[in-house]
């Protein structure tokens, strides 16, 4: 899936041609430099590798691999596939490559939620009731296996833990707006990670 890197800038809302007002996020959708072209003779399949964010400071195999594209090295270089048409070294790939209207896929790093307990995590009703005796097992988590059979915890087991983090994908947003002057995509709903986030875009 040919795409662009971004930053998710954060949320807002706008309203339709019905009056109807519809949650959104803004994403700084490139420019991407095309930092290395994979062919199928020399690297056995076809993508382009693209580059995003100027890094201030990298060192010499970022820079030198930058350098041959005629750009600088960046903070985010992926590789997508199927894009159409000819493309070269160093070229750039802007946020007009999405047309409003069309359905995309983004992808990022989820907030990170620290360590958290089984009803944040997993939705669990806690134990039992805040009467009869009760005072410190509102959230607890409850039996966590059997008895000497089968003597061991199930792995997978649900238990509190680290939450959040993850890599996540969100598919099937509408692209409600592109602002080609200022590099920016509006689409509809919410996209994971904080503000500032790297996000990946896919049509």
């Amino acid at each position: 899936m040919s795409g662009l890197i971004g930053k998710k800038i954060g949320m807002t809302s706008i309203f339709d041609e019905n009056g109807k007002n519809i949650p959104c996020t803004v994403i700084e959708a490139g420019p991407c430099v095309i930092t290395q072209v994979r062919t199928k003779e020399v690297d056995g399949y076809e993508a382009l590798q693209l580059g995003f964010d100027d890094k201030k400071t990298a060192n010499k195999a970022a820079e030198g691999h930058a350098k041959k594209a005629g750009a600088a090295a960046m903070r985010k270089v992926v590789e997508f596939k199927g894009f159409e048409g000819e493309h070269k070294l160093g070229d750039t790939i802007t946020v007009e490559h999405f047309t409003e209207g069309e359905f995309v896929d983004v992808s990022g790093v989820s907030k990170g939620k620290g360590f958290q307990g089984v009803v944040k995590r997993h939705g669990f009703g806690g134990v039992g009731q805040s009467t009869h005796g009760q005072h410190n097992r509102l959230r607890a988590p409850g039996s966590i296996g059997a008895a000497s059979y089968p003597a061991r915890v199930f792995k997978g087991m649900r238990m509190a833990g680290r939450m959040g983090g993850d890599k996540v994908k969100v598919e099937n947003l509408r692209v409600l707006k592109v602002v080609a002057d200022k590099n920016l995509l509006v689409v509809k709903g919410a996209v994971p990670g904080h503000k500032n986030s790297y996000v990946i875009i896919q049509k």
